[in-house]
């Protein structure tokens, strides 16, 4: 008889073990999330990863107020040097201008009186406005852009990229309008020179190329046609600005004086014709006034017959006074007083001697001798 079918027999587990084997199901659920979970944080974030891996630090966030390192000449930042240039000629446009302003006398410790006789002409003057106080605001506004540059946070709103273009156009219009002014100077004031006049030319000179260093003369390139354009601007401006100017006789504003001639009363001498005609060969000139006194004792010591042989070229042919104005020759000749003397390149102020004439134009008279009977004055 086959024995009746028992249930097999179940052993209980403690409550413990159960206990046991519950956590350690739930342990293994939460290893294999936070496996997941990892494995999601890597993909997302393996630049991160990689950052702390290598030990190099976060990129910092994109500012676009952030100023590119800056350049430098001689151990110091460019910008250090154009605001240290520019500083420099601030104060000398901002004397200039006092002087402009108060009417004083320019004080010229090399070149002697040539500065007051440029400062004072129609060329000081663009456009109605005295050309110090032009250089006063551009070279303030090169200082100010310089130290905003520095960091100094001068002008709120802009940017590096924009300080820098904007300092090269100045530097540019500055550099240019030095060139016309040297024209200028040679052109229109021969045989005078104007230390101040130098000294800003040599500032602007010294800017540009601050300006050209600091971008680089590959970079420059792109801003080649802008400075062009600038350039351009600038000397047409300039020659508008100066179409009629010419050099007017100081002291005759409040008078109108008629031409006259002055009768030459003295016989001359063979030394005095002979002199005379050297003179008129070699391309020798005198420039005098009518009213001028030196004038007509220098043609007296010529002597009737060779003044007509002298190339003399008067300055004032219309008149002298309030709206007239010497000859455009007498003023490109840039003269200082009457009667000056061009003679081989040199210049002679004031009347001279009949020898001083000869030894400067090499004339030697065979068998001629200078007069003794007038002296200069």
């Amino acid at each position: 008889m086959t024995p009746p079918l028992r249930p097999p027999s179940f052993t209980p587990l403690p409550t413990s073990c159960l206990a046991r084997q519950f956590c350690g199901a739930i342990h293994f659920r939460v290893l294999i999330f936070a496996q997941r979970a990892t494995q999601f944080r890597c993909c997302a974030d393996s630049s991160s990863q990689e950052q702390e891996i290598s030990g190099a630090p976060p990129a910092p966030p994109l500012d676009k107020s952030a100023r590119s390192p800056p350049s430098s000449l001689l151990g110091i930042s460019t910008s250090t040097w154009s605001a240290g240039v520019a500083g420099l000629g601030f104060l000398e446009t901002g004397y200039l201008t006092y002087l402009k302003l108060t009417g004083s006398e320019a004080f010229c410790p090399i070149t002697g009186a040539g500065c007051g006789d440029v400062l004072d002409s129609d060329y000081s003057v663009v456009f109605g406005i005295p050309l110090p106080i032009v250089g006063l605001v551009a070279y303030g506004l090169v200082t100010a852009l310089s130290l905003q540059k520095n960091g100094k946070d001068l002008l709120q709103g802009s940017d590096d990229l924009d300080v820098r273009l904007i300092l090269l156009l100045v530097a540019t219009s500055m550099a240019t309008a030095s060139v016309y002014f040297l024209y200028i100077l040679s052109t229109k004031f021969i045989g005078v020179s104007c230390s101040y006049c130098l000294l800003s030319a040599f500032l602007s000179f010294t800017l540009l190329f601050i300006r050209v260093k600091d971008i680089g003369f590959e970079r420059i390139q792109k801003f080649a046609g802008i400075q062009l354009a600038v350039a351009v601007i600038i000397a047409l401006a300039l020659t508008n600005s100066y179409s009629s100017a010419t050099t007017q006789l100081k002291g005759t504003d409040d008078f109108v004086l008629q031409p006259y001639e002055t009768e030459i009363s003295t016989e001359s001498s063979p030394f005095a014709i002979a002199l005379a005609k050297h003179l008129h060969s070699i391309g020798a000139k005198m420039y005098g006034a009518f009213w001028c006194s030196h004038c007509n004792e220098q043609k007296q010591m010529f002597g009737h017959e060779a003044t007509k042989i002298l190339d003399y070229v008067e300055c004032f042919p219309n008149g002298a006074g309030k709206g007239k104005k010497m000859t455009a020759e007498c003023a490109a000749a840039g003269l200082e007083g009457f009667p000056t003397w061009f003679i081989n390149g040199k210049i002679l102020s004031g009347d001279q001697e009949l020898e001083v004439l000869a030894e400067a134009s090499g004339f030697v008279g065979e068998g001629t001798e200078q007069p003794k009977g007038i002296s200069q004055n």
